[in-house]
């Protein structure tokens, strides 16, 4: 029977089978999860083209993000502001991320994958306080 760590290094074949990983070694410092969840990406610097990608994420770590975009605009150490979870209810609670793009691949199905590491949370945005543009903890 094969161990926890042999399944978590293997790969699926296009025979069906499954092969051993050998060509490429792991840099990741933490492990990834194959979590779906909607983020809203845009530049940090305001000298690049706007653009904001409405994306779901494929594979998510405590340090970074990987997901397919049909964005052309991203490029190795771009600067993102990143907001996840993502959701237009204006009683969501979302938290902004910079974030830096650390990988960018042409895939087979015509998008680009990209992969981006988190640098530093900016905080929590929204819920009903910020939807009215006031803050309950202010003194009047």
């Amino acid at each position: 029977m094969e161990s926890a760590l042999d399944l978590m290094n293997k790969t699926n074949s296009t025979a069906g089978g499954s092969t051993t990983r050998t060509s490429k070694t792991e840099r990741r410092s933490t492990r990834r999860c194959k979590i779906n969840q909607l983020m809203h990406i845009r530049p940090s610097d305001p000298e690049r083209d706007p653009f904001d990608d409405i994306r779901g994420s494929l594979s998510v770590s405590r340090s970074g993000v990987y997901f397919q975009s049909s964005e052309t605009a991203y490029e190795v150490g771009m600067r993102l502001f990143v907001s996840m979870p993502y959701s237009k209810e204006p009683a969501a609670m979302t938290r902004e991320y910079l974030a830096e793009v650390v990988r960018r691949e042409p895939l087979p199905n015509g998008l680009l994958g990209i992969g981006f590491k988190i640098l530093m949370e900016m905080g929590l945005q929204g819920g009903y306080g910020a939807a009215y543009g006031g803050n309950h903890n202010q003194r009047k």
